[in-house]
């Protein structure tokens, strides 16, 4: 028994209905997975922008954190995100973006946030303000700021946490496996971001440290070249002295002083502006005292340093301060076997105290000064001695001469 052409026309209907209906299943993915490669796209070209700005701002963390703020919000479908670094026992606001009020510092406990960093986990709560009993403080916020469901995720270096990005929903909707995901993911850029600087800016430091310990060893060797060149006279290793402490210290003025038991005298300074040079020819000579620095280097043997001259009451020559343009001024003794025979200061524009680094190529100036005095000192007696000599042996001849007539 043969099929009706009815049978037939209601098969093919069937078939009709089924394909039609396999063909409406392969557009709805095919536009689910055009949407998930568009929406991947936009993931992808968002995780490259925030990689390029942390690869062309190493030190600005501000800009980058910006970027990552911004990209979580409108990627994860946030109403507002927030980053924060552990800053002690608080939480530091460092960006921020969105609509919803931020404070400059959360504490660490009593909150999602908080939570987040101390078990170093993310913290999904669907309803934020309806948690009284988990998050008393958070709740409380939430309900006056206006926002529900909170997602956070700790910043992770090196096992440890070092702060958190945070996203809110002013509704109650939960967020998605793959926005969780996301919002990981820029947290991991945060943290990269951070490493970055801090890597950064120890390269910086190092390099400063190594043109620093170039340029004092080029001064050192500069002042030592002067002084083998001069050994009749210290005065041009007190000129270069003065000049290269100016420069390496960032110092307004410079000067060398001498000390020959009695008064303090004047070698050579460098910088002084004429109304400076004036006054500072007629503070000297002296004798010294404790109410000037350089007095109490030669007093205490070791480096004095006054932080704030206008604020000292016992420092008695503000009106040279004043002429000269400083605030803040060191000054270390030149000792020559143990005891003082100089001093050699700086003063600087600003007030504050000096870096020990500077202290100690002052104190290298200051022992390279006293080989210059010591050096021209024998250099005299050498020359004192070999005149006597000579003297000494003329007269011999010329009496022998006389003798042999």
């Amino acid at each position: 028994m043969t099929d009706s052409p009815t049978d037939d026309l209601a098969s093919a209907e069937r078939r009709n209905q089924e394909l039609t209906k396999e063909l409406s299943l392969a557009r709805g993915e095919l536009s689910q997975a055009k949407g998930e490669l568009v929406e991947a796209r936009k993931q992808q070209a968002a995780t490259a922008e925030t990689l390029r700005v942390i690869s062309s701002s190493p030190m600005d963390l501000k800009r980058v954190f910006a970027e990552i703020a911004m990209s979580a919000a409108r990627l994860c479908d946030g109403d507002d995100v927030v980053i924060r670094q552990v800053d002690g026992d608080i939480l530091r606001l460092v960006a921020h973006y969105g609509p919803v009020p931020v404070s400059d510092t959360l504490p660490l406990t009593g909150t999602s946030l908080g939570t987040a960093v101390l078990d170093r986990r993310t913290i999904h709560v669907a309803d934020l303000q309806a948690e009284t009993e988990w998050y008393p403080e958070g709740s409380d916020r939430a309900r006056r700021l206006g926002f529900r469901t909170t997602l956070a995720v700790p910043l992770i270096r090196g096992g440890n946490a070092i702060g958190a990005i945070r996203i809110r929903r002013t509704e109650v909707r939960l967020f998605s496996d793959k926005q969780i995901a996301l919002l990981e993911t820029f947290a991991d850029q945060a943290v990269i971001a951070i490493e970055n600087t801090r890597l950064f800016e120890e390269v910086q430091a190092r390099r400063r440290e190594l043109t620093e310990a170039l340029q004092y060893q080029t001064a050192t060797s500069e002042v030592l070249g002067v002084i083998s060149r001069s050994q009749t006279t210290a005065q041009p290793v007190f000129d270069i002295i003065a000049k290269s402490a100016l420069r390496l210290a960032s110092a307004q003025f410079s000067t060398v002083i001498l000390y020959d038991g009695e008064m303090l005298r004047l070698a050579a300074y460098d910088n002084a502006n004429p109304e400076g040079s004036e006054v500072l020819r007629r503070t000297f000579p002296q004798p010294p005292n404790d109410r000037q620095t350089s007095g109490r280097a030669l007093a205490s043997r070791t480096a004095v340093q006054i932080p704030d001259v206008l604020e000292d009451v016992n420092y008695d020559y503000k009106n040279l301060a004043q002429a000269l343009g400083f605030r803040s001024t060191v000054a270390v003794p030149m000792l020559r076997d143990g005891e003082p025979i100089g001093a050699i200061g700086v003063g600087r524009v600003q007030p504050g105290a000096f870096p020990d680094k500077e202290v100690e190529l002052l104190q290298t100036f200051a022992d390279q000064a006293v080989i210059a005095i010591e050096n021209a000192r024998l250099f005299e007696e050498v020359q004192a001695r070999t005149r006597e000599l000579t003297e000494s042996l003329e007269y011999q001849t010329a009496t022998s001469d006389k003798r042999g007539a």
